[in-house]
C-alpha cells in the first residue's frame, strides 16, 4: 500500500488522456483505472481547481467539475458548478448513489423530531389521526433520535439533517420512505399516505443542494414509499405491493430504473393490520449483508421466501414476541455491523450469534410509538 505524505489532487476523466507535453507540464501519473475504466490520475501540483479549469487542458474530461482530496483512506471529492462555485462534497468519487442496502454507509440523510414538529402543538396533535400509539413526548424522542445519530457518526456516516418546514408532519422523522436513491439520481416517490405526500419534494429540493440530481418523481395515481423496496442486488430491485405502494407506482418504479439494467420485481403483502396500518416489506425482512436477510417469515409470502431461497440467502428469523416492537427492523452500517432498537434483546441476541456486531439506541418514544425503526429514520444517500 502506498501512502501519500502531500495533499493531492485527484482527476477523473472520461477516457485515456493524451500523452502530450502539456500533460508533462501539470505532471500528471496514471494510478489505476476506475470500475468503469476511466484513468485516476494525481496532479502534484495543482491544488487550485479553478487554475485547473481556465487552462482547459483537456476538453473531453470532466475532470474541471470535481476535484478529489485524499483524507486518510477516504478521497474526498469537492465538485463545483460551471461557475465554479461548491456543489457537493463526494466520497472515494462518489457524491451519492443506492443499489446497496448493506454496503459501508458514508452518507445519510435524517430528520429529527424537532425538524417534523413534534415540539409543535398543532402538528403533535394530530398524533392518533397519524397511527401513533399516544402523545410523543418531544423531550425524550429527540434525545432518542441524537443518540441514534451519534451511533450513525460514531460508524463514519456522514449525517445530513433535513431542515423544518410548514408541511411536514410527525412522520417526516421516518426519512426512509419519501424517496429512494439510487446510483444514478434520487427519486422522489409518491407516499400512500397522504400526510407524506410533501415529504418528496422537500427531499428532492435539500438534496439538489448537496449536488444529488433528481432522476424522477412517482405521479398518481402512483403510490409508492421506500419502506417497500429491498436492494437484493446492484441490479434486482424487489418492492412490496401493499396499501403504501400499488401497481402503477411499482410500474413507474419500473419505466425509471428498466433503462440503467435495473429489473423491479414485485412481491406481494399480506392485508396484516388493515390500510391503516403501516405494513412495509421491510416491516417483514432487512438485509443484512449481501447473502443475510432478518425476517418476519410468517408474514412474508410464499413467493417471496421462494425467492430469496433461491438467491440462497440465510435467514434468521426475528424473535416473535418482539413483532410489535420492531425487531425486524433493522440498519446495516456494512461490514456485518447493524443498528437496531435495544427493546428488542432477545432478537440482538440471535443477530449476534450470526455474527453480527449490533449497536443498539433506545427508541421507545421516536420509533415504536410511531411504527418506524432504525432504517425507517434514516435515508441513506452514500454506501461504499
Amino acid at each position: 500500500m502506498v501512502t501519500f505524505t502531500s495533499d493531492l489532487n485527484i482527476v477523473i476523466t472520461r477516457r485515456a488522456l493524451p500523452r502530450t507535453n502539456r500533460v508533462a507540464r501539470t505532471r500528471f501519473e496514471t494510478i489505476g483505472l476506475d470500475g468503469v475504466g476511466r484513468e485516476v490520475l494525481l496532479a502534484f501540483r495543482l491544488h487550485a481547481l479553478i487554475r485547473f479549469r481556465e487552462q482547459c487542458a483537456f476538453p473531453d474530461c470532466f475532470c474541471h467539475e470535481t476535484c478529489f482530496r485524499l483524507q486518510g483512506e477516504k478521497a474526498v471529492a469537492i465538485i463545483l458548478n460551471p461557475s465554479g462555485e461548491l456543489q457537493s462534497v463526494a466520497i472515494n468519487g462518489r457524491a451519492f448513489n443506492g443499489h446497496s442496502m448493506v454496503g459501508r454507509l458514508q452518507r445519510v440523510l435524517v430528520c429529527s423530531p424537532r425538524a417534523s414538529g413534534w415540539n409543535q402543538p398543532a402538528v403533535a396533535e394530530r398524533w392518533q389521526e397519524l397511527g401513533f400509539f399516544h402523545t410523543p413526548d418531544f423531550a425524550t424522542s429527540q434525545a432518542q433520535h441524537d443518540e441514534l445519530c451519534r451511533q450513525l457518526e460514531s460508524a463514519g456516516a456522514e449525517v445530513f439533517q433535513l431542515p423544518p418546514a410548514s408541511d411536514l408532519s410527525l412522520d417526516a422523522v421516518y426519512t426512509h420512505d419519501p424517496s429512494l436513491a439510487c446510483d444514478h439520481g434520487l427519486i422522489g416517490l409518491h407516499p400512500g399516505k397522504p400526510n407524506r405526500i410533501p415529504e418528496a419534494q422537500r427531499h428532492l429540493e435539500f438534496c439538489r443542494s448537496l449536488g444529488i440530481p433528481a432522476l424522477g418523481q412517482i405521479q398518481p395515481p402512483g403510490k409508492a414509499e421506500a419502506g417497500d423496496m429491498v436492494w437484493l442486488d446492484s441490479t434486482t430491485l424487489l418492492i412490496g405491493q401493499g396499501y403504501r405502494t400499488n401497481r402503477a407506482g411499482i410500474a413507474q418504479m419500473r419505466a425509471l430504473l428498466q433503462p440503467h439494467g435495473v429489473e423491479v420485481i414485485s412481491a406481494p403483502l399480506p392485508y396484516g393490520p388493515g390500510p391503516s396500518a403501516c405494513l412495509h416489506l421491510m416491516s417483514l425482512m432487512s438485509q443484512l449483508d449481501e447473502r443475510t436477510a432478518l425476517v418476519d417469515l410468517p408474514w412474508l409470502a410464499v413467493e417471496t421466501v421462494d425467492l430469496l431461497q433461491s438467491r440462497s440467502y440465510r435467514l434468521v428469523e426475528i424473535e416473535y414476541a418482539e413483532r410489535e416492537t420492531l425487531a425486524c427492523n433493522v440498519l446495516s452500517l456494512g461490514d456485518k455491523h447493524l443498528i437496531a432498537l435495544e427493546e428488542n434483546q432477545r432478537t440482538n441476541q440471535k443477530l449476534r450469534q450470526a455474527g453480527f456486531d449490533v449497536r443498539t439506541f433506545p427508541g421507545s418514544e421516536l420509533c415504536i410509538n410511531g411504527g418506524g425503526g432504525p432504517t425507517c429514520l434514516t435515508r441513506p444517500l452514500l454506501r461504499t
